[in-house]
């Protein structure tokens, strides 16, 4: 056996507005020459022999896998290795020695395209098994399970190579049981080492990137930056002549796995679609590398023909059949110790056959060997269906006056139409899993498992059926007992309605998804002016048109009782609004308040468009700079130290005036600490430092500032709970709330970069002017407010620099604190940071309808309304992406955005819990 050799060497490179330091090593694999075959995940691999070379007549040929290229192999993997890092003027500045075996070592050099998903670990999986993961591999990209299809590391140890590992734990995680030795290291918390040992040759050393990285640093989406990798092999092996100058080709990620399986000696991976990097093997004799480029062939042609039915008309597989008919007349020839310029020259049209059937193979293979699990699909649409259609079809009685939703499911008609759905959907569950050919998520799981999910399905359906039949019945009742006048839809009404049936429109489009971002600051900027022009005329006109003093506008700001009116309380249903308000005169308000109410909507516009340049978003305009580039560059971090320390006074004099003594002071701390924190690790300066040499990873300083958002959190719970169980204090109530959402704002403070402050300032600028000159003056009901929040809340998930790109979710703010990976608290960190806006504006409104009203259906309605006004998008998104699976831009475009909806939907759901538990809490006090 031969004896393990490890090599880590770190590589430095730097690029623009870069999250952060973090660099992964990666340190693989060790082989002897030993020539066993490792079992496939498919069966119809396991027992097959070597192809043997194409049929030469009588003569003998060969018919076993030709001997290992190299001894031992070591590859160094590094994450997000973009190509120009290494090939670029960066690549000589910081890498000059990798540089030098590029331009003039025994080296070849690649650019390799990596598809999506831009993640660790669904681009090992293409590295080492050479197929394409799905884009679900996101999902697991931090906590990945063993891999259990076919693959090159698999192979070599059950050809008895010894495997030995160094560097991030996803690969042990991927390959639990494949390691004599190994030392995994949590890829954020890695620290750099160097081993320098002499090596035996002929030798491969591979030195690659898992992705690249955009130019702010992140990762997971489709640029350039972010596909292009580089892909370097260098080995004894490689003979080359002086003034031989080699320009990096362009290949492809997944050919790696065929060329490492080659120079192995091990089968390819079955499920492989690249194709041999042939300048691995241009030094080896013709009928080596014809044998090599033979076996590639005939494994890309049993996967063809395993996933196309009519793959004997794909043009890849009928160059394969001519590649094999040259190759046997070469073999003829060849054994008859012919070696006449007729040889040569047949066997380079050979090499050049088989080379362009490989090109031809792996690309038909790449885009038809992508499957689509399309029963379990069809389930999960099923349901989302069915709760969307539930949903709307309660909304007279969820948005009644008793705020209740009433569904019968115990009659005998609905127990009996519940027991024949179940029978029905469970007799074509067992249907379709014992009659596909292809794996099912769904008919992997348990028997349990999967009745309970055709139980809901059925139940769903139920429900369903019974809310139509009860709107039949009130319809019939209403055509019978017309007692109330037709139904007005005010201006503000409308525009909700239009612009949430826009922006779901909207989704079909792959340039809208791209930049959502536009179509919420559109939808926001509108509804401001629909604000302020429904203030004026609420103001200055009467319904006919004529002048009149202003109405209702002083008692919003100056009685004394709870300004928020559930309309619903004097109207029914199918008249959500308007009712008449008594007339006041604007000349009877103070005068700040006045102008105030007159000039809020305009302040709001001014506020939003200093967010949409603080951070560029989307596609188009990404690239441009902005605010955040700007404050962020090293030449103005004192004034980026000025805007944080202002940001910071600016949230505790905005959160502060409705806490308890307790929580100021713990407020006050916290943002103290916040400021702190990022002055340790270097984001911003003390007054009285003037460089960042003493940068340390203030861990301390963010655990300090958690303590405190504990407290304040721990604080309002206690208060949550003493206004139930104890006290039934209404004030008490709103109070805890309060405190709850201050903490959050605290712990958002903490997450946010520094040049994002602004827009958590801003945001509750904004609310703050919505809440006092707005809600309260024109007495918006619930259901509206709700929406409103809705819009808002979507607009400033944007204008914190997110996007329905992977690449722009900040991971860093998983790990503020930390000083080891710790899953839960790195997800749950990374996820706030994410929804910082959504589940801000959902717990202001929690606070906010709390403390205006004291009826239980307020918050009913705003439950019902988020849940609707959410799962309306999601829903019909999800019957889009399933009827464009096969689009262009699916991977790149359509799956990312899928993936953040629903991430959104959890949270969503999460809210709705929240609410519910207030809205008992209300009811009970």
């Amino acid at each position: 056996m031969g004896q393990r050799r490890s090599l880590k060497e770190s590589a430095a490179h730097t690029c623009p507005r870069q999250v952060s330091a973090r660099r992964r090593r990666h340190l693989t694999r060790q082989a002897d020459e030993t020539q066993l075959r490792a079992p496939s995940r498919r069966t119809e691999h396991q027992a097959e022999p070597p192809a043997p070379e194409p049929s030469a007549g009588d003569r003998s040929n060969w018919t076993k896998l030709p001997p290992p290229l190299f001894r031992k192999v070591v590859i160094m993997l590094i994450d997000g290795l973009r190509d120009d890092f290494v090939f670029g003027s960066k690549g000589v500045k910081f890498m000059p020695y990798t540089t030098y075996l590029v331009e003039k070592g025994a080296s070849h050099s690649f650019v390799a395209e990596a598809k999506l998903p831009t993640v660790t670990m669904p681009r090992i999986k293409a590295l080492m098994t050479g197929s394409l993961p799905g884009f679900i591999d996101v999902v697991r990209n931090l906590n990945s399970p063993a891999l259990v299809e076919d693959n090159v590391i698999t192979q070599a140890k059950a050809a008895g190579k010894r495997i030995i590992f160094y560097g991030d734990e996803t690969w042990v995680k991927l390959f639990p049981k494949h390691f004599v030795e190994y030392d995994g290291t949590t890829s954020f918390f890695v620290s750099d080492y160097t081993e320098e040992r002499e090596t035996l040759v002929p030798n491969l050393l591979v030195l690659c990137g898992d992705h690249g990285m955009s130019e702010a640093g992140g990762h997971g989406a489709s640029s350039m930056e972010e596909l292009n990798t580089a892909l370097i092999l260098i080995s004894s092996a490689f003979e080359r002549k002086p003034g031989d100058i080699r320009r990096p080709k362009h290949v492809q990620q997944t050919d790696l796995a065929a060329t490492l399986a080659i120079g192995l000696g091990l089968p390819i991976p079955g499920n492989s679609v690249g194709s041999l990097l042939f300048p691995t093997v241009e030094g080896r004799p013709v009928r080596e590398q014809l044998r090599f480029l033979h076996l590639n062939a005939v494994q890309l042609s049993k996967l063809l023909q395993e996933n196309v039915p009519s793959y004997t008309k794909e043009p890849g597989f009928e160059q394969f059949k001519m590649s094999e008919r040259l190759h046997g007349n070469w073999i003829r020839l060849y054994l008859e110790e012919n070696n006449s310029e007729v040889l040569f020259n047949l066997g380079a049209k050979v090499r050049r056959q088989y080379l362009e059937a490989l090109r031809t193979l792996s690309l038909s293979l790449s885009r038809q060997v992508a499957q689509y699990d399309i029963y379990s699909m069809l389930v999960g649409t099923v349901m989302v269906l069915e709760v969307l259609v539930l949903l709307l079809l309660s909304i007279p009685q969820a948005l009644s006056n008793k705020a209740e939703l009433e569904v019968p499911l115990w009659s005998p008609v609905f127990s009996l139409l519940f027991y024949l759905v179940f029978l029905v959907l469970s007799a074509l569950h067992v249907i379709v899993c014992t009659s596909a050919e292809s794996s099912c998520y769904f008919c992997g799981l348990s028997w349990l498992t999967a009745g309970g999910v055709m139980a809901l399905i059925s139940a769903l359906l139920c429900a369903v059926v019974s809310a139509l039949a009860k709107v039949f019945a009130d319809g019939k009742h209403l055509r019978k007992n017309p007692a109330h006048p037709k139904a007005r839809w005010s201006e503000l009404d409308v525009l909700i309605l239009l612009g949430t049936l826009g922006h779901v429109l909207s989704l079909g489009a792959s340039s809208f998804v791209e930049e959502e971002h536009q179509t919420w600051y559109f939808l926001v900027n509108t509804l401001c002016l629909a604000l302020c022009h429904e203030l004026y005329k609420n103001c200055f006109l009467r319904d006919d048109g004529e002048p009149q003093p202003c109405s209702h506008v002083e008692q919003g700001l100056v009685s004394s009782e709870p300004a928020l009116w559930d309309r619903n309380i004097h109207c029914n249903v199918s008249e959500p609004h308007r009712v008449s308000k008594s007339p006041t005169s604007l000349d009877t308000l103070r005068g700040y308040e006045k102008w105030m109410v007159l000039a809020s909507p305009w302040v709001i516009l001014t506020c939003c468009r200093l967010l949409r340049s603080l951070n560029q978003t989307g596609v188009q305009w990404a690239h441009r700079p902005d605010l955040g580039h700007w404050l962020t560059s090293s030449d103005h971090k004192a004034e980026l130290s000025v805007l944080a320390a202002l940001s910071l006074l600016v949230i505790f004099v905005l959160v502060q005036r409705r806490c308890s003594l307790t929580s100021k002071v713990a407020m006050a701390l916290g943002l103290l600490g916040v400021y702190c924190y990022r002055a340790a690790i270097g984001n911003v300066l003390f007054p009285w430092q003037r460089d960042s040499k003493d940068i340390s990873k203030g861990v301390i300083e963010a655990r300090f500032v958690h303590v405190f958002v504990l407290g304040i959190l721990f604080t309002g719970t206690k208060d949550l709970l003493k206004s139930q169980v104890i006290a039934a204090d209404f004030t008490i109530k709103t109070v805890g709330l309060w405190e709850i959402y201050s903490g959050l704002v605290l712990l958002a403070a903490l997450l946010f970069r520094p040049h994002n402050l602004p827009v958590l300032v801003l945001s509750l600028l904004i609310q703050t002017l919505m809440t006092k000159f707005i809600w309260k003056p024109l007495r918006h009901d619930a259901a509206e407010i709700t929406i409103m929040h809705y819009w808002f809340c979507q607009a400033f998930f944007y204008f914190q620099g997110n996007s329905n790109n992977i690449a722009t979710v900040d991971v860093s703010a998983g790990f503020v604190g930390l000083d080891t990976y710790m899953e839960v608290p790195a997800a749950f960190l990374t996820a706030f940071a994410t929804f910082a806006g959504p589940v801000l504006w959902a717990s202001h409104l929690v606070s906010f309808l709390s403390s205006e009203t004291r009826s239980g259906s307020a918050l009913s309605h705003a439950c019902f309304c988020y849940a609707l006004t959410c799962s309306f998008p999601v829903s019909a998104y999800i019957i889009l992406v399933t009827s464009l699976r096969h689009h262009l831009f699916i991977w790149s475009v359509f799956s990312p955005k899928l993936l953040y909806e629903g991430m959104h939907v959890l949270i969503t759901a999460a809210i709705c819990v929240f609410f519910t538990a207030m809205d008992q809490t209300n009811t009970k006090s």
